[in-house]
């Protein structure tokens, strides 16, 4: 079938016909109240469950089965659950505020059988007046094909509104057969758990990095780490970082010049560092008349670490491709009796120092007389190697999980877009 404005681009088979555009003011009851109970008023314990509108933006997914879940609790023991306020299986709760265009997401509560669960503050309940396959409604209200309805309605500048009666006066689209809107509350349910198990395997890893680097270096003061590849014995030696190092500066062409850019030379700034281990390609060129012209300096690939150092202090990338970059930097070309991968592992030591001994007034910076002059403990070059081999290992696998948790989200927007009219 033709895709049309009430038949989605991508549907289950065997399913004909258009789906039907109902109004909101006809096909939900708005009238469960709502409370004002702030973060504070707010317990991990007690018997009424409060579904805060912080919470639906960025913790609870399209459907929430408070049973499961973690729900914050009402702290108020006289605080009273009623058939005015109480939540059923089904109902849509909406956060009616945010920052940014994220207001109008909406939770589809279900699990709350013989529990007290409540709307919390800036929340419109949706209670919808005909059955639905569960799951379905919290996928189809998320979709962008309804959220952008629901953007149009949003007031307000620094934070973002809807109101009750607007959204009212909007519209969603859907399957009238059960079973078709069953199949689809079912997919994306098990999408999301398929999400849920990556995303749960992936913080397993990253904490796993987190302790190893403890453990495998030393801490508080000692001079040997708690866990040691076998064969290596005896204290790591204590360096300044300028005697592991180079540190080097950047610089930027005067941006007036068109001479100066869209050249053949990397320059690298600090919000292209962060993500990935390695980088090769910046966004930004300059030319060889803009490096002839600036303080910037080509550093070398595969021994040169990236280093922010102001702005966000203390994030790396290892140089894959000779570069430059700008003032934000102090980087680190690698010393031949130092394994690169066992110095850009010290990320989290050196960055907490850095971040402590940082100045300015406008903007923290460090400078480079000071990374110069902080000590770091490093064993013998194998051991060095052996350590770095590790890690690299393992952010190798943290990365490949990160890509393939990030195809994941991927595919459920693209679904999500096009599985709903």
């Amino acid at each position: 079938m033709t895709p049309s404005g009430t038949t989605p681009a991508l549907r289950f088979g065997g399913f004909p016909g258009e789906w039907e555009e109902k109004p909101l003011d006809g096909a939900f009851s708005f009238e469960v109240s709502n409370n004002t109970l702030s973060r504070a008023a707010l317990s991990d314990t007690g018997r009424i469950r409060n579904i805060h509108y912080g919470d639906v933006l960025i913790r609870f997914g399209s459907v929430l089965d408070v049973s499961k879940e973690a729900v914050p609790f009402v702290a108020d023991r006289d605080f009273r659950c009623t058939g005015q306020n109480r939540l059923h299986d089904g109902d849509l709760v909406m956060a009616d505020t945010a920052e940014d265009e994220t207001a109008g997401k909406v939770t589809e509560i279900r699990g709350s059988d013989g529990s007290d669960v409540v709307a919390g503050l800036h929340t419109i309940v949706l209670r919808p007046l005909e059955d639905h396959a569960p799951g379905f409604l919290g996928y189809a209200v998320n979709a962008p094909s309804f959220h952008e309805r629901v953007v149009e309605l949003l007031q307000g500048t620094k934070v973002l509104s809807i109101n009750k009666t607007a959204l009212m006066e909007t519209s969603l689209v859907e399957p009238s057969d059960l079973t078709e809107q069953r199949q689809i509350g079912s997919f994306f349910r098990e999408l999301d758990a398929l999400i849920a198990g990556r995303e749960k395997a992936l913080g397993k890893l990253e904490a796993l990095k987190k302790a190893m680097l403890l453990k495998m270096f030393p801490q508080d003061g000692a001079k040997v780490p708690e866990v040691r590849f076998k064969g290596f014995e005896g204290e790591w030696e204590e360096k300044k970082l300028g005697a592991m190092a180079d540190i080097v500066g950047g610089g930027t062409p005067s941006t007036t010049v068109p001479e100066f850019w869209d050249g053949d030379i990397n320059w690298f700034s600090p919000t292209e560092i962060g993500e990935t281990v390695f980088v090769s390609q910046s966004a930004r060129r300059i030319t060889r008349a803009g490096l002839q012209n600036s303080s910037a300096t080509i550093l070398p690939a595969e021994k040169t670490i990236l280093f922010t150092s102001r702005a966000t202090i203390g994030e790396m990338a290892i140089l894959k491709q000779p570069a430059t970059t700008n003032q934000g930097f102090q980087s680190f070309v690698v010393h031949s009796d130092v394994d690169v991968y066992f110095l850009f592992s010290c990320q989290p030591f050196i960055a907490a120092w850095a971040i402590q001994h940082a100045h300015g007034s406008t903007f923290l910076e460090i400078s480079k007389g000071s990374l110069e002059n902080m000590m770091l403990r490093r064993p013998s070059l194998p051991e060095q190697q052996k350590i770095g081999t590790f890690f690299r290992s393992l952010d190798t696998t943290i990365s490949a999980r990160r890509k393939e948790l990030e195809k994941l989200r991927q595919l459920k927007a693209g679904l999500l877009e096009r599985m709903f009219a």
